[in-house]
């Protein structure tokens, strides 16, 4: 049996095909979960790669790029970077383009404000998160509202501005220059307007701007700054804040400003972290021309690992890239770059893989917190926050480099601290920068930020050159001896404080003589039209007012102001019939008759009983009792008394009588002898009224201010230019009164005290001060040294001597009236002493009437014990007028119905018997009579 031959079967096997499928989707299912884990996002930088700046931010970018691709397994960076150039415009164009060729989900950079707002616009309509480099100038919430998608990484101008104004309120400085470089669009990146109100804060202004164009508009850079410089001559601040400026037009303007002497002696520069950022990688030989400026400078750790270790990788990438340039040392602006990139990276590890939305990126990006090269990064709407640590310290340019100073803490009250740690703890902080200082010239003391006097330059002080009083001021132009040219009061006072003022720095001064008003004088001072005329001061007899003090600088007042008005004056009293009543008041005269009626009653109580002469009828014993003792005031009087106790009540009487007597003599011939004169005019109104005619000093004030304020008529005011016209005019009849500031007043009437009459000031004004420019700080040590010859006596010995007091006025007194308040002593001790006889007398009368009476009622056999009141009260009055005592009859001898009848010599009168006291031994003792003789 023949079987065929075998045949071979080529196809796979169906195990095969099978093993084969699987292994396939393993590998696939792998590839998809490996695709799935590995990531990669494009992130747009946007830099002006022609600058220093935008060459430090591309290189620490890239770095950070580097380093995170190197240690990421799942998430690779891309950086695309787009040249702005400068321009803002370019920015926006790159920005879009990297939005829709690139696609990148995050911008970064820009190195201005105007370009941070355009790409942010672009950000918003794309919904790209931007990562802004540079200073913010718009506030938060109007930021936040317009540009939801911009995240600011870099500082707040706001605190550069606060510690700008820190420095400049810790010396007083009053008045600042402020100087930036103009970006391509006329703005100053919205920093004047907020330093202007932080330095309102510390009573300070900016007086002048200068505005420097770009540097690479300029042909000639040192031209161009020299011509603006050039304007600043008039200017005698010499406080400078360099706002704004770039590292070039730094160095130009440095070098043109020392070579005009804008950084000599007294002057003071403060530099922004636009320079002082820079300061690392500028040429050792521009840093020097900046020696003794301050400056603001973002505070960092140098001496971290990190630190280290990127400016060490940093150094070597940027000389590689840039050997152009002379320094590779990182600044700020790399530090900040890095960690922009930091965070952008750390954000979108955070998101995962999932879905990544816009609004989630920056969600993540806001909820960055970390420690970062440039410090400590966290967001708080859409800011860095303003955290607890002090970010801004104050170095001091010193030859080629800078040393680092204190910490700007904040504090209003104590601004700087030498210790950078927390904010919020306790440190010792100080009202000034604690280290010392390097100042511009070298000089030693803080430097006043104003130009002073030089022997070349001196200082140029304008003086009345005709007063109306030459003894406040007084131009001799026959002297050559500037001692004997310039004399007076106001000059002799200044010569005094320049003293003082020596003994901590040189003053040359020149006088310089005005003829004009006051008010043109001070004009003078303060207008900057013709800097060759404007005066640097005004010494004289100038008034503080309120106009003037909003264009000049016054000194403390070194003596008193006000508004007086001088009339003539006639005899007041000489004439007048009832000029015997004047010694005394209505009020003393009403007490001393009082007194005297007190005393006449208390003098007939005690002697009518006893003394023949206060007997007899009423109008006998009121006549006596009044003659008695209304003669006692003027001559002695033969009346006698008999009482002891009206002795002691005479003896005090005649004591006040002495008192009173004397004074009265000598107040009258004091008013008869004294002269004593009234004004002829009453009151302001009363001129006004009859529209007198009145005389003033033309160059003051005081003839506006009769005008505008009392409201006389200017027809009515008469211009004087000399003290010695008023008394001529006032003879002639040509005006009624005189209107003169309170010093000329007292000089006036220190003459003419005989003749007028001064009343009280009508108003009063600030005084009579110095005059300086506005801010200038000799106006402050000028005030200091006023204080200090006040304070020793000599500015009181200085008016002794201009204006010693006339005898003749000095004599004249002005005689008061004799009040109460003079005497009330002597009354209380005449009236005290009137009644206490009064009551010891009465007591004994009354005690002598019970005894007398009762031995009466019971030799009589009368019932005394039981009669009325009203009888008793009979019997008691009867006693003290009459000085007897009468008792009825016994009651038995009329019920017996007897007609005895008692003779009348035994018994009195019918029916009664009369008993005086002083038949009694009990009664009071008559003494031998005595005669008062009074003399």
């Amino acid at each position: 049996m023949n079987f065929p031959p075998n045949s071979v079967n080529n196809s796979p096997s169906p195990r095969f095909l099978f093993s084969l499928y699987i292994a396939l989707l393993i590998l696939c299912h792998a590839y998809i979960v490996i695709s799935a884990d590995h990531r990669t996002s494009n992130i747009g930088a946007i830099v002006d790669v022609s600058s220093r700046k935008g060459k430090e931010e591309k290189t620490a970018m890239e770095i950070a790029v580097s380093r995170f691709n190197r240690d990421s397994k799942n998430l690779q960076l891309f950086l695309h970077f787009g040249n702005s150039s400068g321009e803002p415009i370019q920015a926006a164009f790159t920005a879009q383009e990297l939005i829709k060729e690139k696609e990148v989900e995050v911008i970064v950079g820009m190195d201005t404000w105007q370009e941070a707002a355009l790409v942010a616009d672009v950000g918003n309509r794309a919904q790209v998160p931007v990562l802004s480099l540079a200073a913010s100038s718009v506030t938060p919430p109007s930021r936040q509202i317009r540009w939801p998608f911009l995240v600011q990484m870099g500082s707040n101008i706001s605190e550069q501005i606060g510690c700008i104004a820190a420095i400049v309120g810790s010396y007083n400085w009053r008045r600042v220059i402020v100087v930036y470089e103009d970006d391509a669009y006329g703005g100053d990146s919205g920093m004047l307007a907020p330093l202007s109100e932080a330095l309102q804060n510390f009573s300070s202004e900016i007086e002048y701007t200068v505005v420097l164009p770009p540097v690479s508009s300029l042909s000639d850079p040192k031209e161009g700054i020299h011509d603006e410089l050039m304007k600043l001559l008039s200017i005698k601040s010499r406080v400078f804040i360099v706002l704004k400026s770039s590292p070039l037009m730094a160095t130009y303007l440095f070098q043109e400003a020392r070579r005009m002497g804008f950084m000599a002696r007294e002057s003071s520069w403060i530099i922004t972290d636009t320079i002082s950022s820079f300061l690392d990688s500028m040429d050792t030989s521009a840093i020097s021309h900046m020696e003794g400026a301050l400056g603001i400078k973002t505070y960092y750790n140098k001496t971290s690992g990190p630190f280290l270790e990127f400016s060490s990788q940093f150094q070597k990438l940027f000389e590689t890239e840039y050997p152009e340039e002379d320094s590779t040392k990182p600044g700020i602006y790399a530090f900040r770059a890095f960690d922009s990139i930091s965070v952008i990276a750390n954000a979108l590890v955070r998101l995962g893989s999932g879905t990544n939305t816009p609004e989630r990126q920056l969600e993540s990006i806001l909820s960055s917190d970390f420690n970062g090269l440039s410090g400590k990064i966290s967001f708080q709407g859409g800011d860095l926050s303003d955290s607890n640590l002090l970010s801004l310290r104050v170095i001091n340019v010193v030859g080629k480099g800078y040393k680092e100073l204190d910490f700007w803490t904040k504090d209003l009250d104590n601004p700087f601290s030498t210790e950078g740690v927390d904010a919020g703890s306790s440190r010792r902080k100080t009202t000034v920068l604690d280290g010392p200082v390097i100042w511009p010239g070298y000089l030693k003391r803080v430097p006043k930020g104003w130009e002073m006097a030089t022997d070349a330059k001196p200082l140029k002080i304008g003086i009345p050159a005709n007063t109306s009083f030459d003894k406040f001021v007084k131009v001799d132009k026959t002297q050559n001896d500037p001692l004997k040219r310039y004399t007076g009061f106001c000059i002799d006072i200044f010569r005094e404080v320049v003293k003082i003022l020596e003994q901590n720095y040189s003053l040359p001064y020149e006088f310089l003589p005005y003829h004009g008003t006051y008010d043109d004088l001070v004009d003078s001072v303060y207008t900057k039209q013709n800097p060759w005329k404007t005066l640097d001061a005004v010494v004289g007899d100038v008034t503080i007012l309120a106009n003037r003090s909003r264009i000049v600088e016054f000194t403390q007042p070194f003596a008193e102001s006000g508004l007086s008005m001088i009339t003539p004056v006639k005899s007041r009293e000489a004439y007048k019939a009832w000029l015997f009543m004047k010694p005394f008041t209505m009020e003393m005269w009403a007490v001393t008759g009082a007194i005297l009626i007190y005393t006449m009653f208390i003098v007939w109580i005690l002697e009518h009983q006893i003394n023949p002469a206060f007997r007899g009828t009423w109008k006998n014993q009121l006549g006596t009792t009044l003659w008695f003792t209304f003669s006692s005031l003027f001559f002695a009087h033969r009346e006698r008394i008999y009482s002891n106790i009206t002795r002691a009540v005479v003896v005090v009487w005649l004591f006040v009588v002495f008192v009173l007597t004397s004074s009265y003599t000598a107040s009258l011939s004091s008013l008869l002898t004294v002269q004593r004169l009234e004004p002829n005019v009453t009151n302001v109104e009363w001129l006004k009224a009859n529209k007198l005619n009145i005389g003033c000093d033309g160059d003051s004030f005081v003839r506006k201010y009769l005008e505008k304020v009392l409201g006389f008529e200017k027809e009515n005011i008469k211009n004087f230019s000399s003290q010695y016209d008023y008394p001529s005019e006032f003879q002639k009849g040509t005006i009624s009164a005189a209107f003169l500031e309170l010093p000329y007043e007292k000089e006036f009437m220190n003459k003419f005290c005989k003749k007028y009459t001064a009343t009280n000031p009508l108003s009063r004004f600030g005084g009579l001060g110095f005059v300086f420019q506005k801010g200038s700080p000799i106006a402050a040590d000028v005030s200091e040294a006023i204080l200090t010859l006040t304070e020793k006596g000599t500015l009181k010995y200085l008016e002794g001597k201009w204006f010693p007091s006339s005898n003749e006025c000095s004599s004249t007194t002005e005689t008061t009236e004799l009040s109460l308040q003079n005497f009330w002593a002597l009354y209380v001790l005449c009236g005290a002493t009137s009644t206490f006889c009064f009551v010891l007398f009465l007591f004994r009368l009354l005690n002598n009437f019970r005894r007398r009476h009762t031995k009466v009622a019971s030799e009589n056999g009368a019932t005394a014990n039981k009669q009325s009141a009203w009888r008793r009260t009979l019997e008691v009055a009867n006693y003290v007028q009459n000085g007897k005592i009468t008792i009825p009859e016994r009651a038995s001898d009329f019920s017996q119905g007897s007609n005895i009848e008692r003779s009348s010599s035994s018994r009195g009168s019918q029916g009664w018997e009369l008993v005086s006291p002083s038949d009694a031994a009990e009664s009071f003792e008559a003494s031998p009579p005595t005669a008062i003789q009074m003399v």
